[in-house]
């Protein structure tokens, strides 16, 4: 069973994207303007006769296989790796180059227009927004700063699931600071003050 281009091709067409399908590698090159990627290839590609789903993006980082910070970024990419779904890292030792990918097996399924919507979008967000700031920043560094926006997203998820939730915190941590401790701990304090005098 599997996916064929022409499937995928027609999901594609739905979405109004601009692609170019070759036949003959079995795959389809297609692009997007991305923030932090000059020039953001992406290429969706079949093997085992459309039973094994690809989606990469070649040539995402340049310049690794003689960094000298080389192995941080490896690191760190396998640390994205760990912290997101479905991003995996390939490194070509003999050139290089950095590829983002997505790819799994389809075998006796088909591949669904919101499978691969998933993908195709999880692959642009995951590199250009997560990935490609935080991998840079350790090539300047050596460092690698974690995943900065994810406390963000917490603080955004704690904000929708319980309003006011934020607002509470900020007052409780504010009246902590002006008190300079905790109220349990003072309360537990003055319960030991008023045992030893009594």
């Amino acid at each position: 069973m599997g996916a064929t281009l022409q499937q995928i091709a027609g999901y594609l067409n739905k979405k109004g994207w601009k692609y170019r399908l070759d036949e003959e590698q079995s795959r389809i090159l297609t692009g997007v303007r991305a923030d932090n990627l000059e020039d953001f290839l992406i290429v969706i590609q079949l093997d085992e006769e459309g039973e094994f789903f690809e989606l990469f993006a070649p040539r995402v980082l340049s310049g690794v296989k003689d960094h000298p910070h080389k192995a941080a970024i490896l690191q760190t990419m396998l640390c994205i790796s760990w912290e997101t779904k479905m991003l995996q890292w390939e490194y070509d030792p003999s050139d290089g180059e950095i590829r983002a990918i997505i790819e799994f097996p389809l075998e006796d399924s088909t591949l669904t227009e919101r499978q691969f919507n998933r993908c195709l979008y999880s692959l642009i967000e995951l590199v250009d927004e997560i990935a490609l700031p935080r991998l840079r920043a350790v090539m300047e560094t050596g460092e690698d700063p974690g995943d900065i926006t994810e406390g963000e997203r917490l603080l955004l998820k704690l904000q929708v699931e319980s309003p006011g939730l934020l607002s509470a915190l900020e007052r409780a941590m504010e009246a902590r600071k002006r008190r300079g401790r905790l109220p349990l701990l003072d309360e537990g304090k003055d319960q030991e003050d008023e045992r030893d005098e009594g």
